[in-house]
């Protein structure tokens, strides 16, 4: 996956939190992308983020690692790519509730997290509570995932319009989280990409502070250099308030990546 997308991370405390309890991680080789925002406890929500992003990170790793040496294809052997992912996410659900639940200072903790894996020219996205995804495509910024918070089920039910949820201060009641129970569903879609797509992952703590307008608006300013936008867009929460830990990661398309095929696939494709 190297040269095929490339990725930029970046976190920040804030101006108010006396500690971040955001983490982010990568694995580029399998284009895998991680951020989570950790809750609850004294330092207890950066280590429920910090065990989801090294979990999920590790467990997809290893998964591939294995079905590479068996010389099987993802998508026709062993496991798909998403249940991959989705199978790490709900392993560091585990860990976390068993965590909090052996360990006293860590009573209570939670994280949210979203999640990015790029395979056979698709965008595998995954989410549990109110971090995001963004993609830009042609000039149009849109979130591609939608917030388990109360908020959000409000507007789908007709209660709030977006315009209205977008201006409201009570963003952050999350109803979905990982670890806050032992059993969690994780929200799973596909998206083909196209050359020159720009997904955005990032924590509440930008998506608060800085409108999608202006996210976008930055994006447009600086395209040419992602480290830029990455610290213009932080810089830019910071000075709207930064009243929480402010975490992004910015990933570009940058050439396709078609999945290896199996013999046996190639075979049958050429009878097909």
């Amino acid at each position: 996956m190297r040269g095929k997308v490339k990725g930029f991370l970046l976190t920040d405390t804030g101006k108010v939190r006396e500690h971040n309890e955001d983490a982010i991680g990568s694995d580029p080789d399998i284009g895998l992308y991680v951020l989570a925002d950790g809750m609850g406890g004294y330092n207890a929500g950066e280590v429920a983020s910090g065990i989801a992003v090294k979990t999920i990170v590790n467990l997809v790793r290893e998964a591939f690692q294995v079905q590479e040496l068996r010389g099987v294809d993802r998508d026709t052997g062993l496991m798909r790519p998403s249940i991959i992912l989705r199978d790490a996410i709900l392993r560091a659900n585990k860990i976390i509730h068993q965590t909090s639940k052996t360990q006293p200072q860590c009573e209570g903790m939670g994280t949210t997290v979203v999640a990015v894996l790029f395979y056979d020219n698709r965008a595998i996205v995954a989410h549990v509570g109110d971090s995001r995804l963004y993609r830009l495509r042609n000039d149009r910024f849109e979130q591609l995932t939608l917030d388990h918070s109360l908020l959000q089920e409000l507007v789908d039910r007709g209660f709030y319009s977006a315009e209205e949820a977008a201006r409201s201060t009570n963003k952050n009641y999350v109803t979905r989280a990982l670890g806050v129970e032992a059993t969690v569903e994780v929200e799973i879609k596909e998206y083909p990409v196209a050359k020159g797509d720009l997904y955005v992952l990032c924590s509440d703590g930008l998506s608060d502070m800085v409108e999608d307008d202006d996210i976008h608006l930055t994006i447009s300013t600086f395209n040419d250099n992602l480290e830029m936008v990455l610290r213009q867009v932080v810089q830019l929460a910071n000075e709207h308030g930064g009243r929480d830990n402010i975490s992004v990661i910015m990933t570009q398309v940058i050439d396709w990546f078609p999945a290896r095929r199996s013999i046996l696939d190639k075979i049958l494709g050429w009878f097909g």
